[in-house]
């Protein structure tokens, strides 16, 4: 009776309040309240009495509203020449007895695919900025070599490069995002690579790419003009670059059908002024701006799986903080762009942990347990909630470096968590996002809390309607009852991502320790659902 009291209860607090837009989810009852331009004239926040004893989680899902598409390049991903990324990553070689396709490795390949990977950057990342494209192509016998001094000093062969990029981009068949090199590059060297990839007349650059096996030119939508050029990529000013983007962007033409999306780069983090003076001096020049955002790991260890609940805590607390830093540069954007014109493209993105005991520092390759699939869940979510200015998301970084999709060791691959979270949320690519409303308890460690549930909802071409859903505590499963508005549900299914410990990933001796399950914890009652999500859990929901 109390629990049928509860729900009563928190149905007439819901249907009594406001609509919320989804990009402005009411997180009450101690949890943070966002909005969106189309809802600036709404109070941001309500006081609403304290709940009954007995009280569960809410949800509304607006299922007849909602105009904004998700699209599928938030999804997208990020390759440098960094460690073991590219080679010994992607590319082991026509000679590898690894299996694969011109070098390029098959298993990772149809890995990618499964999870419809839509876009990939290359080849940076800071090695963008000291990447000379020309050393890249021709006879691989006859490249020349470089020093990667970014990642380890190593010295790289070049083997990989334009022509086996974008073979490895149709193999995936996904978009290629080529990032130019401003901090040591020219203009004149960014032009003609655009000229030798796209151009399908007669010049020296498109001659070249004959010579050198392509006949037809690719199309190559999206070019980064920079990377970090805040640090890395030359330590400039905004003003500087803002200056620099211009001359580029005014020499970087279009050939043929091929038209060019030129991305700026983006702050770092919260530098809002980064923001403000690109887009005052040089807005209308572009399509898309790049700011970046990596949460750090925790406050005791910086281990990926070897920390306590401390730690736990603090990396989802800093990765829940993307938020707020994309709805401050939005808004900023909004001033100079209400139309919304210039797209937020958040090309590196990620959990950062501590190298794995007895691996060169400078390759950044570490493990990834189930904590990093709630960081890719609740970021992700984050991203479909602001789908109206977030178009593509590139997370750092695909295999071996960072919170990776893949990591090998010789002929062995295995899938991370984070690949899992893709997998299951696959099903939001090009879907319509639907506005929700949730009142959710809060996850307490210390005298610090979060919200403890994180959600996204979309509906696809076909009318299916998914719920992705994340509990970020630990210890404590959520009841949560979810009000469908809109539709009439028939049939529910799920899946979860979850562990008995928080450390749990996967090995190459097991590599199955952490995979996505069936989920069926719920039931359905006329347009009510309610489910037990579990803790420290990712669970993506369908209804038809």
């Amino acid at each position: 009776m109390k629990r049928i009291e509860s729900v009563k209860w928190l149905f007439g607090t819901i249907t009594t309040k406001r609509i919320i837009t989804v990009a402005s989810i009411a997180l009450l009852a101690g949890c943070a309240s966002t909005s969106t331009a189309d809802s600036t004239k709404q109070e941001k926040s309500t006081v609403h009495p304290a709940p009954p004893r007995g009280w569960v989680n809410k949800l509304v899902i607006h299922a007849d509203k909602g105009k904004e598409t998700i699209s599928r390049n938030i999804y997208g991903h990020f390759s440098e020449h960094l460690g073991r990324c590219i080679y010994d990553g992607f590319w082991v070689g026509e000679e590898s007895p690894i299996p694969n396709t011109r070098g390029i490795r098959n298993d990772i390949v149809e890995a990618l695919r499964q999870i419809k990977i839509p876009v990939l950057r290359w080849p940076g990342g800071c090695f963008a900025d000291e990447y000379h494209w020309k050393d890249g192509i021709g006879p691989r016998e006859k490249r020349p070599t470089m020093i990667n001094t970014h990642w380890g000093g190593v010295t790289e062969n070049n083997h990989f490069g334009t022509h086996e990029f974008l073979d490895l981009c149709e193999q995936l068949g996904c978009e290629p995002y080529i990032c130019g090199n401003v901090g040591s590059g020219t203009v004149l060297e960014m032009q003609q690579w655009v000229e030798y990839i796209t151009f399908d007349g007669k010049s020296p650059m498109a001659d070249w790419r004959r010579e050198n096996g392509r006949e037809k030119p690719w199309k190559v939508k999206y070019w980064g003009v920079g990377n970090e050029n805040w640090g890395c990529g030359g330590r400039m000013r905004p003003e500087f670059y803002a200056d620099q983007y211009r001359r580029y962007a005014t020499y970087l033409r279009n050939f043929g059908e091929n038209r060019l999306f030129k991305i700026a780069c983006g702050a770092r983090q919260s530098d809002y002024n980064w923001t403000e003076v690109l887009m005052r001096e040089v807005g209308r020049h572009m399509n898309g701006l790049a700011p970046h955002y990596y949460c750090g790991s925790g406050r005791k260890s910086r281990s990926a799986t070897r920390f306590g609940e401390e730690d736990w805590f603090a990396q989802l607390e800093r990765a829940l903080r993307i938020k707020e830093i994309i709805e401050k540069h939005s808004a900023i954007m909004d001033k100079y762009d209400p139309k919304k014109r210039v797209e937020m493209i958040v090309d590196e993105w990620g959990a950062w942990h501590a190298v794995e005991p007895g691996t060169n520092p400078r390759f950044l390759y570490q493990q990834n347990s189930l904590r990093d699939a709630l960081v890719a869940g609740l970021t992700l979510n984050i991203f479909n909630n602001h789908c109206d200015r977030v178009k593509m998301a590139n997370i750092a970084q695909t295999v071996n470096v960072l919170q990776a999709m893949i990591l090998t060791k010789g002929e062995k691959m295995i899938l991370t968590p984070t690949y899992h979270v893709f997998e299951m949320y696959k099903v939001h690519h090009d879907a319509r996002m639907l506005p929700v409303e949730l009142q959710c308890s809060d996850y307490q460690f210390g005298n610090s809390k979060i919200p403890g549930l994180n959600v996204s909802a979309s509906k696809d071409k076909s009318g299916k309607i998914h719920i992705s859903l994340c509990n970020l505590d630990p210890k404590n499963s959520a009841e949560i009852v979810c009000e469908l508005q809109g539709t009439r549900a028939k049939k529910v299914s799920g899946r979860v991502l979850t562990a008995d410990a928080m450390t749990t990933h996967n090995t190459f001796d097991n590599p199955e320790a952490i995979s996505p399950a069936a989920f069926n914890n719920f039931k359905l009652k006329g347009d009510i659902l309610s489910a037990t999500l579990p803790p420290k859990s990712v669970v993506v929901l369908q209804i038809e």
